[in-house]
């Protein structure tokens, strides 16, 4: 027996009370599957340390919702908040450094804005974890190693992303009833690496749920004036649901579809109650409700907000599906996700390997500093913050040398020892910075976090225990999140 702290387990669609955690359990645990036997000491240490996660900590079930914003690519620590402005010149870089609202915090120069609201926020210095890949499955699903299966999105091995959890939660009644047509876990501004080639990054898929819990997709429909949705959009751009929102569609003419789809159903029972089959209709049946929902529907009309307020997030698509966001947590979606994406060519964005200097000054670090302050104003004026969890999470940092390449200017490579991370909402302490690094931002000095450290905080923010178990496949339950701790820091 591992311990004796209850946990919640959810077999299959069930829901049962069990006092213990057995060795038997992580034998056939999903887990193991992935890690080999070599791991149940570190599964079960992990579990141990993690047993009081309910009753030691305070906090639980304070986050009624959450906003995960992700830096996918990912950014560079030492261009972004932990500077290091003695470091010699192929180290520092070129850019400098600011004052915040904190006494004796500066960060680079080129977050003017956010260096504004740091007092709204946590800062962590010192994430830290052992995969230099772009891993956002290792940090958003809990899944204790996923390097070998990180392009491959529908793996089988494939723990799914936190947000899908909670809607299969949510499906449990773990939050108590959901209105109709309101989804739990919505990605915005479309699915995943859905517009970069050649990659399909993995992450934020249904993983071993399926894929009728694959996050409810937007995606954009408008106009790039400079090529690229995320350096500009047009004001007419809008989002959509990802299966053929049209203003052309009128209700009746949706409830005609449906009934037509529903007697198709009728007719192939076979592959309706296939997995693929359960997933495609759980999906189809989300839409619609979605869809014939004015209230969530109408959230996606960014054009409703004043000019002011939309150019104040940024005329881009990172700004303004942080907009979005906002007013769809404001219609009670559970888990809203906004994903600074790849778009075109692979090594675009925030992944830097090559002109790294030219693209953080022009577009990444002025995009996010506006859409960011603007998000963390917008919600505190509104009293959002008190009790929606917001993460601002990226997979890796970037190298602290530079290095050269045929590409273009100079760029920084992945880098996961040492890297930071953004936290505020639901009794995040502000003002608060956690962690620190080595002289050149490559090592963790001062508490090392790991990404399953800060899901087992949301979860337990979120009112869910951190222990609970879900089958994989049938007799092979695995934890939400396959090792780490609390954040204690983090709940205020």
């Amino acid at each position: 027996m591992v311990t004796n702290t209850p946990m919640l387990r959810l077999l299959g669609s069930s829901i049962t009370r069990n006092g213990a955690i057995h060795r038997r359990d992580l034998l056939r645990s999903g887990a193991l599957g992935l890690l080999g036997a070599n791991a149940l000491g570190s599964i079960t240490s992990s579990l141990a340390a993690a047993e009081t996660s309910t009753t030691a900590f305070p906090g639980f079930g304070r986050a009624k919702q959450c906003l995960v914003i992700y830096i996918y690519g990912a950014w560079s620590q030492l261009d972004t908040f932990d500077p290091k402005p003695d470091a010699p010149q192929g180290i520092r870089g070129e850019f400098g450094t600011i004052d915040s609202c904190l006494p004796g915090l500066r960060i680079c120069e080129h977050l003017p804005r956010v260096s504004q609201v740091l007092d709204r926020c946590t800062l962590i210095r010192s994430m830290s974890h052992p995969w230099n890949i772009h891993s956002a499955a290792y940090t958003l699903t809990g899944n204790a190693q996923t390097e070998l299966i990180e392009g491959k999105p529908r793996h089988p091995d494939h723990w799914p992303y936190f947000g899908g959890v909670i809607d299969y939660l949510g499906d449990q009644g773990t939050f108590g009833e959901q209105t109709r047509g309101v989804p739990r876990n919505v990605l915005l501004p479309w699915r995943q690496t859905m517009y970069a080639a050649p990659n399909r990054r993995a992450g934020t898929f249904g993983g071993f749920l399926g894929a009728g819990y694959d996050p409810l997709c937007t995606n954009f429909r408008g106009e790039y004036p400079l090529g690229d949705p995320f350096r500009a959009v047009t004001p007419d751009g809008r989002f959509v649901f990802d299966t053929g929102d049209t203003p052309q569609v009128t209700l009746d003419a949706l409830n005609r579809r449906r009934s037509l789809l529903d007697q198709l159903d009728e007719q192939y029972a076979d592959i309706r109650h296939s997995p693929p089959g359960r997933d495609y209709r759980r999906h189809r049946e989300r839409a619609y409700d979605f869809l014939s929902t004015p209230g969530v529907r109408d959230a996606l009309s960014v054009e409703h907000e004043p000019t002011e307020l939309r150019e104040a997030y940024g005329m881009n698509l990172f700004g303004q599906a942080c907009l979005s966001a906002r007013r769809l947590l404001e219609s009670d979606v559970k888990l809203v996700t906004v994903v600074w994406d790849e778009f075109g060519k692979s090594d675009e964005s925030w992944d830097t390997h090559h002109d790294h200097h030219p693209r953080m000054k022009e577009f990444l670090l002025p995009g996010f500093d506006r859409a960011f302050s603007a998000l963390l104003r917008d919600m505190d004026d509104r009293g959002m913050l008190d009790d929606t969890l917001v993460l601002c999470l990226s997979e890796h940092g970037r190298t602290p040398k530079f290095y050269a390449t045929s590409a273009g200017a100079p760029g920084r490579d992945h880098w996961s020892r040492s890297y930071c991370q953004l936290f505020a909402g639901a009794g995040v302490p502000g003002g608060q910075v956690i962690g620190s690094s080595d002289e050149t931002a490559a090592y963790a000095t001062d508490r090392p976090i790991d990404p399953k450290d800060i899901l087992h905080t949301a979860y337990h923010l979120l009112g869910v225990d951190p222990l609970t178990e879900l089958d994989a496949i049938p007799g092979r339950p695995v934890p939400l999140v396959a090792e780490g701790e609390i954040v204690p820091e983090l709940l205020g």
